[in-house]
């Protein structure tokens, strides 16, 4: 297993995490043979969106003895009424909530408190201005979270969350569908048919913007339906063409400030299929050979970091390249772990001599050479 830094936060998590909907709704016996699969395999992180406080209770007993060693995501605005889940914005219930999922999992502390399921302005507004914010700093303070996080679907809103620099960790959709669509505050439209009918081309501005304004503020983003529900494994994919579960991992821990994935397991089977990745070969992870294929989707002209363009004669890993100068511009400027980063790099865009062998090999006709150029300038070699 891979770990990775989730942004500023000093935690390591596992790039395969865990979703909870498959253990929703299942015994002990199905939480004990999954969780000893994922501990023994390395997974140690896992996303907790539901209250269910029997679910928590399982969990809280699967882990056991290695709590220290194991990073929850739970959420905050989140209660369990009537044996369902509800999404709440009352400080009362909220409170109540996150108390009784401390009891239910045996646990004092959430590593990331997650405000939960902010799609629209309004709500945001809400949350920054009144109390629910104010609960989860001062859970902070107390030491019962470790860290500020929020769950979105919308980019236009997470963004202006991650730019308040009150988010330390950002939930957020991630698939190579969702990826092409503007951000609305209906969620649904991520998954309506009708979204995909007419051609898409590259991705949505907004949440590149995301994506590259989280890398450089530092904020971790851990994914959620990267199987967009199942769907892009199947032939009924928005895109036309089924992807397989390495690449639709791949693509995903392939955004700026990704560092973990979690999949939701319904079965044992599931979750072996997830770690597979892990082993998987180059081959097997590349969706760029896939993407160039698809039949309603383009990216043409947009650096994918998929890497076809290696080797290059120059040793410069140019996806790297690329995706510091894409930070760079997102930015307005040369932020400082950028800069680093690009330093660190045993070759340098001006080490290019537009020989044209990777724009050869590009399947998305990316202007390769040009942007070597634009690399050389911004960063000074």
């Amino acid at each position: 297993m891979q770990y990775r830094e989730l942004g500023k936060t000093g935690i390591r998590v596992s790039e395969i995490g865990l979703g909870c909907e498959g253990f929703l709704g299942k015994d002990q016996s199905f939480t004990d043979d999954v969780f000893a699969l994922a501990l023994d395999r390395g997974v140690n992180c896992m996303d907790l969106y539901s209250p269910d406080p029997d679910m928590h209770a399982r969990i809280g007993r699967a882990v056991g003895t290695r709590r220290s060693q194991f990073v929850y995501q739970a959420h905050l605005c989140t209660v369990w009424q009537n044996g369902q889940y509800k999404a709440t914005r009352n400080p009362g219930e909220v409170r109540a909530s996150f108390e009784r999922m401390l009891g239910n999992l045996g646990t004092d502390y959430i590593d990331v408190g997650m405000i939960h399921y902010v799609d629209s302005a309004a709500t945001w507004k809400q949350i920054a201005e009144g109390e629910i914010l104010q609960y989860a700093l001062r859970l902070k303070k107390e030491g019962k979270i470790r860290h500020v996080g929020m769950s979105s679907h919308n980019p236009l809103v997470a963004l202006e969350a991650v730019k308040s620099g009150r988010i330390e960790v950002l939930m957020f959709s991630v698939n190579p569908c969702y990826d092409l669509l503007p951000g609305d505050e209906d969620v649904d439209k991520l998954f309506d048919e009708e979204s995909y009918r007419k051609p898409l081309f590259n991705l949505d501005p907004a949440r590149e913007e995301l994506y590259e304004t989280c890398q450089c503020l530092g904020v971790g983003i851990t994914v959620m339906k990267v199987f967009g529900g199942g769907d892009l494994l199947t032939d009924q994919s928005p895109a036309g063409k089924a992807l397989t579960v390495p690449q639709c991992i791949h693509y995903a821990l392939t955004r700026p400030a990704v560092a973990s994935v979690m999949v939701g397991a319904h079965s044992r089977q599931e979750l072996e299929d997830a770690l597979y990745y892990e082993s998987a070969t180059d081959a097997e992870k590349d969706y760029a050979s896939v993407f160039a294929t698809f039949p309603k989707i383009s990216w043409k002209g947009h650096c994918m970091y998929c890497g076809h363009c290696a080797p290059c004669p120059k040793g410069i890993d140019v996806a790297s390249v690329t995706k510091f100068l894409n930070l760079a511009k997102a930015q307005g400027e040369v932020p400082e772990t950028v800069r680093e980063h690009y330093a660190a790099l045993s070759s340098k865009a001006g080490d290019c001599v537009a020989c044209g062998a990777c724009e050869k090999r590009c399947p998305f006709g990316v202007q390769i050479i040009e942007n070597m150029r634009r690399a050389k300038a911004v960063f000074g070699g």
